[in-house]
C-alpha cells in the first residue's frame, strides 16, 4: 500500500500530505531557521491506520531534511519512534547491536 502513495510536499504550509480513499493524511513541521526543522505532528485518519502511511510521510520528510541539509527535532512522538527505529536498524547493519 505505502509503495503506491503519492506524497506531496506543500512547502508553503510546511506539510507533507497524501490522500487515500478521499481522506487526507499529513505530517506537519516548522522551519525554525538555522537549518532546523521541528516535525511536530503526523495525522492519519482512523480508517487508514496500520497501512504504513505515517511511516511513508516520515520517510519523505526525513529524506527531504537530509537532502536539504536540515537537522530534525522530532516533537511528534511517532516520528521520534520512527527515527529511533532507523537508528537501531543502522546499528544492527553495522554489527553494533
Amino acid at each position: 500500500m505505502s509503495d503506491t502513495l503519492v506524497i506531496h510536499h506543500d512547502a508553503s504550509s510546511h506539510q507533507f500530505e497524501t490522500t487515500v480513499q478521499g481522506q487526507r493524511a499529513y505530517l506537519a513541521y516548522m522551519d525554525l531557521g538555522k537549518r532546523t526543522l521541528d516535525i511536530y505532528r503526523t495525522f492519519v485518519p482512523d480508517a487508514l491506520r496500520g497501512r504504513g502511511i505515517a511511516a511513508s510521510l516520515a520517510k519523505h520528510a526525513l529524506d527531504y531534511a537530509e537532502r536539504e541539509g536540515y537537522e530534525v527535532i522530532a516533537s511528534c512522538s511517532y516520528v521520534e519512534r520512527y527515527m529511533d527505529d532507523l537508528w537501531r536498524q543502522e546499528q544492527k547493519a553495522r554489527g553494533e547491536d
